[in-house]
């Protein structure tokens, strides 16, 4: 994950995964990328059969985004969801949770 050049496409961040982050695009990890504003989202992965691309952009707000010392966070499918919502992953609140057992 990481803040790059919004107007890149598929083969660009396949790039910036394969050179600024030595990782493979193609070895099916999603790779997620945030514009410097925080409204938009794209992501690329390679499904075995051929590259992917995802964008969105936020009406209102902005995504809430981890900070990456080594340029990369992995986050798990439930954070990622949160993150796509625009809901703050970092700290999710239940709305209900069990107080016994019994």
């Amino acid at each position: 994950m990481g803040h790059t050049d919004m107007r890149k496409g598929m083969q660009g961040l396949a790039l910036l995964v394969q050179q600024d982050l030595g990782r493979n695009p193609h070895g099916g990890d999603l790779f997620v990328f945030r514009g410097r504003a925080g409204s938009l989202v794209k992501i690329i992965w390679h499904d075995g059969v051929g590259m992917s691309l995802y964008a969105k952009r936020l009406e209102k707000g902005r995504f809430i985004w981890p900070s990456a010392k080594d340029g990369t966070v992995s986050l798990t499918s439930s954070q990622l969801a949160c993150l796509l919502e625009g809901v703050d992953w970092r700290n999710p609140r239940y709305t209900w949770r069990p107080t016994s057992a019994g």
